[in-house]
């Protein structure tokens, strides 16, 4: 028969602990001690305290931040949880010298981190500077879409809100008619039940008087292009974007990352999904944090999503070598000739193209297949092609014999709508677009934009999976972009941390 070594859980060992020996060299918490100690300028906190004379003294920053980044490196952003690792981790108990801050305390310190966290993030990628880190040739920019501390079901035009709490109104009109009917008849229902309606009642009048103020506070909220867009009522600055996921409501975290050891030189967070107008933006971040010069010298990679006229036109105007992909760029490398060969076969019904309408250029004019005049709706240019777009008048539409060929949903609201692209095209907007082009799809062109997906992608794999930040816990753009940038500030450290002499 086997034998094994007695044990007993019930017992005690006591085991002296240094905490300077704690915190090892070569170890991320090693590298923070040094970075916080040393080279971080901690006197801007100094503003928030005012007991000098008098009140309890305060925890020092110094403790609350290191204990924030190490906790934050390892996937924790529950206050409570980094207070628990406080008094049963040894490694949190030597960096905060065994203080033992209250989660109160902590929460209260990250919540205003927004007011101090870029002068720390500056400090930190000077470091990186200084050990050699940062190469300065390429820096590509890029954004990651993380779901925000606010329901989507909270979103929606003023409109849609006031519609939505005189449901609610409406439904909890019906059920005290109900219950007054019960009362007067004076029969005997199951208690639970109307006990369980009453509470339903109380939580409906409160989501109606939470909806109304915000109709009666809060004006519609409208997107880059000036249309209304849905406002949230727990977080306004957040925004519905689709992702790979589906919809979500959230922020757009956008990095500019160096090529050389992945480091992140400019980050912010935006409240929307279209990244069009944010090129401009990043690129000036990472004038303020490097200097010009550090734009001017690097060549700049970005996704067809920063693609725009806008986009192109800044680049222009500030001399920037920029490597910016359109939507078409994929088609038209030749590694991607037969991917239409991979795609399943199209199953669904044959619609009518644009080439089956008839277009008149001279008297620009449109007649749709079944011979109906179409009415000029306007012009718009994509990609530097013009197009002409028309619309069926509603009513023939809805008559048409032809409606199933050519609409895939029912004429209730609008004609069949189709955009014509016109021989002549838009120069203004040909000449930059075309020069991205040919720029991009030429030998060093490709070259140099195949390293973006290398460059910037792995960042978003560390932040997102290592330190599992998979959507943001607070709320107002201030506190989600001092949070995402706590997070890139973690990834510079690790990279300290990996390649510098700090850790030694």
């Amino acid at each position: 028969m086997a034998r094994y070594k007695d044990y007993n859980y019930d017992q005690s060992k006591m085991l002296p602990v240094t905490f300077s020996e704690q915190i090892l060299a070569g170890t991320f918490e090693y590298t923070v001690n040094y970075l916080v100690d040393n080279e971080m300028d901690l006197s801007i906190f100094e503003e928030r305290y005012n007991n000098d004379d008098g009140g309890r003294p305060a925890y020092d920053p110094a403790l609350l931040l290191k204990i924030i980044l190490v906790a934050y490196s390892r996937g924790i952003t529950s206050s409570r949880g980094i207070e628990r690792l406080c008094r049963e981790n040894v490694v949190f108990m030597a960096l905060s010298a065994d203080t033992q801050p209250h989660f109160t305390t902590i929460a209260d310190f990250i919540s205003r981190m927004h007011e101090v966290i870029e002068p720390l993030f500056i400090e930190v990628l000077m470091t990186c500077n200084s050990q050699g880190l940062i190469g300065g040739d390429m820096f590509a920019i890029d954004g990651c879409k993380m779901p925000s501390n606010a329901s989507k079901e909270w979103s929606g035009t003023r409109a849609d809100m006031t519609r939505k709490y005189r449901k609610i109104d409406r439904a909890v009109r019906r059920m005290l008619s109900r219950h007054r009917e019960e009362d007067d008849a004076r029969q005997d229902n199951d208690h639970t039940l109307r006990l369980r309606e009453e509470q339903q009642i109380k939580k409906l009048r409160e989501a109606s008087r939470k909806i109304k103020k915000f109709c009666t506070t809060v004006d519609d909220k409208r997107g880059i292009s000036g249309r209304i867009v849905q406002s949230n009522i727990t977080d306004n600055d957040s925004a519905k974007m689709k992702t790979s996921r589906g919809v979500i409501q959230g922020y757009n975290g956008v990095a500019a990352v160096d090529n050389k050891h992945q480091i992140v030189i400019a980050a912010e967070a935006f409240g929307q999904g279209p990244e069009n107008n944010l090129f401009a933006p990043i690129t000036e971040a990472v004038k303020r944090n490097l200097g010009d010069k550090a734009v001017a010298d690097s060549k700049i990679t970005a996704d067809s999503g920063f693609h725009s006229q806008a986009t192109l036109q800044h680049c222009q105007d500030e001399h920037l070598d920029a490597y910016i992909a359109d939507g078409n760029f994929r088609k038209r490398d030749p590694r991607f000739s037969t991917f239409e060969r991979f795609k399943p076969k199209e199953r669904q019904r044959k619609y009518f193209k644009s080439e089956d309408f008839h277009y008149d250029q001279a008297s620009d004019s449109c007649r749709c297949p079944a011979g109906n005049s179409l009415w000029k709706s306007y012009n718009r240019t994509i990609d530097g092609n013009a197009y002409v777009t028309f619309e069926g008048y509603l009513n023939e539409c809805r008559a048409c014999p032809l409606q199933a060929r050519c609409m895939r949903q029912p004429a209730n609201v609008r004609g069949r709508q189709v955009s014509i692209k016109l021989h002549g095209r838009a120069q203004a907007e040909l000449n930059l677009i075309d020069e991205m082009k040919l720029k991009i799809d030429s030998r060093q062109g490709r070259a140099i934009y195949a390293q973006r997906l290398g460059t910037v992608e792995p960042v978003f794999g560390n932040i997102n999976t290592s330190k599992r930040l998979n959507r943001f816990s607070l709320r107002g753009k201030q506190k989600v972009n001092a949070q995402w940038l706590l997070y890139c500030m973690v990834h510079n450290v690790e990279k300290l941390q990996r390649y510098s002499s700090i850790a030694a």
